[in-house]
């Protein structure tokens, strides 16, 4: 064995990690009966787990001669801890009989010196993770920790270690520590009385937990379990800063809530103590003391509440009634909630009493009656509440009563049953609009909740009995002159239609009278668009009605032609086209709505109306709005798509033909304004498109473009070629229609195949180069962008990148067109930046080196926003373009460190360039991020704060301001500078400047007030003159910033 042994010393000589321990119980060796070769071992851990794991437990009788039998109880507990540690690391490879063997040890050693004792329970903790511990053990370990061990005058650790070993052993020997019956439990309350650690009380509540749910035995203790956990309720603990185990207050109290309402056996204990707690003054207490309340309905049944439901529901009604806290009366109202849902899932005896029935009545009876001598709980009057004229505590009553109906079906019949004849009666009784909207909006909230329970039986709806009083005062609201209650009769409206069988045909005719009434000539315009909403919603239940009645009503007045004033008439139409959009919720209805907004687009583009491009505006809104809506459903997109998309080309391309742009019809569809209200419309009809579908779309479009095929077109006369990439003045405005092909080709999914791919792009790069309309080169840039971002890696894109690269160079260097290389230079590098493409880095220096220049300097630094931010029409996930995560991150680290080189590096009249990229930059960049880069970047924003370009200034005040709310603490470190250019810009003459220089100054507030109480006067003084301000906005928020600064130091902030 000592060769063997000598073998592995050489082989493991690098292993000194317990080497100091093993040192000090060797000084303590005095006995001539030591083994020669251990003590002349310089890895004693080594050498004995190497003996532990070969099965040489012969040398345990030699090891107490030298450590274990120790006069001196540290030299003994070293000696342990040296053979504890080492079964830390090898109690999996250990012998059933050598774990006896140590247990046994192990198990005398508890009765050792206090000092001994830790050392003893590592190594009991160890062998409680052994797989191969005998039968018995377990027990035999636990009884004597029990008996042997005062586990509450150890240090923390040691008390940790103890919950460890219990909780090893639950989870192995669970049918063993049952057989202890409830001496486990009785055991384990000893351990666990007066434990104060949170770390240890996390594991501790953990066991409990257990002991409920794998149902040990209790026996006579379930009270002494319950006080022994209950003593921490509610939890007051606050972890003290830079805590390294970040136990948070919120991770004790759902530990222990898990704990109390694991049993129905903790009720009579429990319940009266969450009363007394909610009859407290402290507010965390009661918070807690409800959502246990509310955690606790889940497992009890009537036999644990009926004692202690009186006063549950008075501390309950008096929280709702009395408290200024709405937290506290949301958690009262979720736990009425669940004690009535709770008291519904109860099953009854034959000779029980029904609880809930009692219960609901004492609801009803504090909601409703004014008997001071009612019987039933001691319940003031409430019926008073909601009958009394000035209506003061209507609302509590109301909450009560919709929170207990909420619970269940049955409960909602028993209390709508008494409540909705009583709403309906003081509605009628009431004629001020105010206290009708209170009750309507009461009456609303039953109305949701049968909407929740859903569509029941006529014999068991107490809505379907007042049907008609029902439909009566909804109806009367929708009449009234007051727009508040007009707007809850709407939300009435469509709760009420949404109920399927409770409208009759002739109240749906009155239905959709009503709403198109509000939505076309109701003067208040929320009162329109609720009712807009309103049709849409209802549509899909009833298309047939809202097609057959709503839809040739709105036709018809958007028609008529009415001897009004031109404002009227205009506005009208508007309503018109809108109500037309929004009730197109439905297949069948978008089929017909679509035709009627073509037809009108046909008309208004045409003859002296084509002068007010709004018109033509507004029904490509109205067409967008119908587009959006119909995404979700492939018949209907197919149809919009196939339907719209020719038309809108068609028009376009007549608007276009040369003879038309000379005269007055059809050109409004030319205007840049017009053109950007088309793009959504065929980006939305494209972008939801079946690949199968799509792929046949895009076989007629782009040959539109590059070939001039027309055929597919409706209407497809024209009286000369479609030629928007070819030469010549005359075809310039056949040029701004590449608009509609970029809005169609970036919407289309990445695997569809475009025919002619190679030559578009080529097209696409020499139009954004050489065309002298700005409109017409950026969007030729960026249909260029959007299609490269989606093309595949490969030879082609490289080359095509290759060849853009040579066509931008030339142009940026010198020549007329720098301005027109320059957004294809943005748009380009925007596109490979969101896909992570090797060139992008390239090009993102050329645009670094061009904030240099003097000329194009300024529009490239507002370039960085545009690469940041989310383009509306191209390169976005809604058009599926190829956007990696964190792009953002990963331009700020690769480039931000080049733009405040290039800052430092750069001349006086070229440095505003790179503060106003910076800016951009760190304008977009999610916060988090920004907070960790804040100390480094801070100096640079707030010298940009100094520069006189009003974007720069902006946009570094919108940076600074949510920092100035995450970071005060870094933000404080710099409070004389930005108070005095806060102020400064506060009299900016740019209004945005100086709104946002104010909400600057009030977010400052959030600094330590000890570092802003010297400023305090002074900024008080400065923004006394924006109070003065022109500007409505720049008045508010200096009253708000202001008053702010007037509260700082006061005594409760």
């Amino acid at each position: 064995m000592v060769l063997e042994l000598s073998a592995h010393m050489q082989h493991r000589q690098g292993e000194r990690s317990l080497f100091p321990l093993c040192q000090q119980v060797r000084r303590g060796q005095a006995h001539r009966g030591t083994p020669l070769w251990f003590c002349a071992c310089s890895g004693c851990a080594s050498c004995l787990m190497y003996l532990l794991t070969r099965g040489f437990l012969g040398f345990l009788p030699s090891w107490p001669r030298f450590s274990l039998e120790n006069t001196d109880p540290r030299m003994r507990g070293r000696g342990i801890q040296l053979l504890s540690q080492v079964l830390l690391q090898c109690y999996s490879l250990l012998q059933e009989k050598e774990v006896l063997h140590l247990v046994l040890f192990y198990e005398s050693r508890l009765q050792d010196n206090h000092l001994v004792i830790p050392s003893v329970l590592q190594g009991l903790r160890a062998l409680s993770m052994c797989e191969v511990l005998s039968p018995g053990l377990a027990v035999s370990v636990l009884k004597a920790i029990f008996q042997e061990v005062h586990v509450q005058s150890l240090l923390q650790l040691d008390r940790h270690t103890v919950y460890s070993i219990i909780t090893n052993f639950m989870s192995t020997r669970e049918e063993e520590l049952k057989g202890l019956g409830a001496n486990f439990t009785f055991g384990f309350i000893q351990v666990m009385d007066g434990e104060k650690d949170p770390r240890n009380l996390l594991v501790a509540f953990q066991i409990v937990h257990d002991l409920i749910a794998k149902d040990y035995d209790l026996g006579p203790f379930v009270e002494e379990l319950f006080e022994v956990t209950s003593c921490y309720f509610p939890v007051d603990f606050t972890p003290p800063p830079n805590d390294p185990h970040g136990i948070q207050r919120e991770d004790l109290i759902l530990s222990l809530r898990a704990v109390l309402a694991s049993t129905t056996q903790f009720a009579e204990f429990l319940l009266p103590l969450l009363i007394e707690k909610l009859d407290s003054e402290l507010q965390s207490a009661k918070l807690d003391s409800l959502q246990t309340l509310t955690a606790c309905c889940a497992i009890y049944g009537q036999k644990e509440l009926q004692e202690f439901l009186p006063s549950l529901w008075s501390s309950l009604r008096r929280e709702v009634f009395q408290t200024a806290s709405e937290k506290i009366e949301t958690e009262c109202l979720t736990a009425l909630r669940a004690l009535s849902a709770c008291l519904s899932r109860s099953v009854l005896s034959s000779d029980s009493e029904d609880l809930l029935d009692s219960f609901l009545s004492s609801i009803l009876q504090a909601s409703f009656l004014s008997s001071p001598h009612s019987n039933i709980w001691l319940l003031q009057d409430c019926r008073h509440h909601l009958c009394e004229p000035d209506m003061k505590l209507v609302w509590p009553s109301a909450k009560l009563l919709q929170a207990a109906a909420g619970a269940s079906l049955r409960t909602y019949h028993r209390i709508s049953h008494s409540v909705l004849p009583l709403l309906l009666e003081q509605y009628t009784k009431h004629t001020q609009s105010s206290q009708r909207r209170t009750i309507l909006e009461m009456l609303l909230g039953f109305l949701e909740l049968q909407q929740k329970w859903g569509h029941v039986e006529e014999d068991e709806s107490p809505l379907l009995s007042h049907q008609a009083p029902v439909c009566s005062v909804v109806f009367s609201a929708l009449l009234d002159p007051s727009v508040q209650l007009q707007l809850v009769g709407i939300k009435a409206l469509t709760v009420l239609g949404s109920l399927q069988g409770f409208l009759s045909s002739s109240n749906l005719e009155l239905v959709v009278d009503h709403l198109i009434r509000l939505a076309l000539h109701e003067e208040d315009s929320q009162s329109s668009e609720a009712a807009m909403e309103a049709a849409g919603s209802l549509a899909p239940t009833y298309p047939k009605v809202f097609s057959g009645h709503m839809v040739p009503r709105l036709e018809e007045e958007l028609q008529l032609e009415r001897e009004e004033s031109h404002h009227k008439r205009h506005s009208l139409q508007q309503r018109c086209l809108q109500a037309l959009a929004a009730v197109s919720t439905h297949t069948s209805i978008v089929k017909d709505t679509v035709p009627i907004l073509l037809q009108h687009l046909q008309k208004v583009q045409k003859g002296t109306e084509a002068k007010n491009t709004q018109d033509v505006i507004s029904v490509c809104q109205s067409l967008h709005r119908v587009a959006l809506q119909c995404q979700q459903d492939a018949e209907g997109c197919w149809y919009f798509h196939q339907t719209v998309v020719p038309c809108l080309l068609a028009m376009a391309v007549q608007a276009a033909m040369p003879e038309s742009t000379h005269t007055l019809p059809g050109k409004a569809l030319l205007e840049e304004e017009v053109l950007a209200a088309m793009i959504p419309v065929i980006s939305a009809a494209t972008a939801h498109l079946s690949p199968e579908l799509a792929a046949q779309s895009v076989s007629h479009v782009v040959p539109l473009f590059l070939d001039g095929d027309v055929s597919f077109l409706p209407q497809n006369s024209f009286p000369c070629s479609f030629q928007p990439f070819g030469d010549g003045e005359h075809l310039e405005a056949q040029r701004r229609l590449v608009a509609l092909l970029m809005a169609f080709v970036c919407s289309l999914p990445r695997d569809v195949a475009i025919p002619q791919q190679e030559w578009l792009l080529r097209e696409l790069l020499a139009l954004s180069c050489s065309s002298n309309c700005p409109f017409t080169a950026t969007t030729a840039a960026k249909c260029f962008a959007g299609l490269v971002n989606k093309h595949p890696a490969g030879q082609q894109l490289d080359e095509i990148l290759q060849l853009a690269v040579n066509r931008m160079e030339p142009s940026l260097a010198e020549g007329p067109r720098r301005t027109q290389a320059l957004t294809l230079l943005l748009w380009v590098t925007k596109a490979l930046v969101l896909r992570y493409h090797p060139l992008s880095s390239c090009l993102t220096d050329k645009l670094l080196g061009l904030l240099g220049d003097t000329e194009l300097g300024p529009a490239t630094a507002d370039g960085f926003s545009l690469l940041m931010a989310e383009s509306p029409d191209v390169l976005h996930k809604g058009c599926h373009a190829d956007v990696r995560i964190m792009f953002r991150q990963r331009f700020f680290t690769d480039n931000v460190p080049k733009l405040v080189r290039g800052f430092h590096g750069a001349g006086p009249d070229v440095k505003a360039n790179y503060l106003k990229g910076l800016s951009h930059v760190l304008n977009h960049l999610p916060k988090p991020v920004l907070v960790t880069e804040l100390p480094t970047l801070l100096s640079l924003l707030l010298e940009a704060l100094s520069c006189s370009d009003r974007v720069v200034q902006l946009s570094t005040l919108s940076c600074l301001h949510p920092l100035l709310l995450e970071a005060p603490q870094i933000m404080s470190l710099h409070v004389d500078t930005l108070v005095t250019k806060f102020l400064n810009l506060t009299s900016s003459p740019t209004m945005a400047v100086r709104i946002a220089a104010l909400r600057c100054a009030h977010a400052l507030t959030s600094l330590p007030t000890t570092v802003l109480l010297p400023y305090k006067g002074r900024v008080i003084r400065a923004l006394a003159k924006p109070l003065d301000d022109k500007k409505r906005l720049v008045r508010k928020e200096a009253v708000a910033a202001r008053g702010e600064w007037f509260l700082l130091g006061s005594p409760g902030r």
